[in-house]
């Protein structure tokens, strides 16, 4: 039972359930899970996870973020930002590694980091592809 002890001391897990809504500014050691909706600023030094049916509306910051639910504003992920098949961001993304899985929406500007220094190594712009027609007289 100790050892348990020991194992989960300074870990800390912060879930927003669903049905919940929150405005305002969060910051945390841990990690935060977001199943409910959450408008304004996350600052997390761990990992932060967006749930299915988890909404987020502001600056989001952490280490690593997954992302199933849906993000709308600015998105920086020191580590990796994971975009899962029911994931959409809308907005400004800045990560070192960015993982979009089939089916994933990102909609916005993404700008990668450098392994080597915390500067911008490439500006992508992503916009909808849209099939149009060509007609020639």
């Amino acid at each position: 039972m100790a050892k348990q002890e020991e194992i989960n001391q300074g870990i800390s897990h912060n879930t927003i359930a669903a049905g919940t809504v929150i405005k305002g500014e969060i910051r945390s050691e841990g990690d935060v899970r977001i199943d409910g909706s959450v408008e304004g600023t996350i600052s997390c030094k761990g990992k932060i996870i967006i749930g299915t049916k988890g909404e987020f509306k502001g600056t989001l910051t952490a280490a690593n973020i997954d992302v199933m639910g849906l993000i709308q504003g600015e998105v920086i992920s020191e580590n990796l930002l994971s975009i899962k098949s029911t994931g959409k961001i809308e907005g400004e993304v800045t990560t070192k590694t960015l993982i979009i899985e089939q089916e994933a929406i990102l909609h916005g500007n993404c700008t990668m980091i450098s392994n080597n220094e915390n500067k911008p190594k490439l500006d992508v712009t992503i916009s909808p592809i849209i099939n149009k027609e060509s007609k020639t007289n």
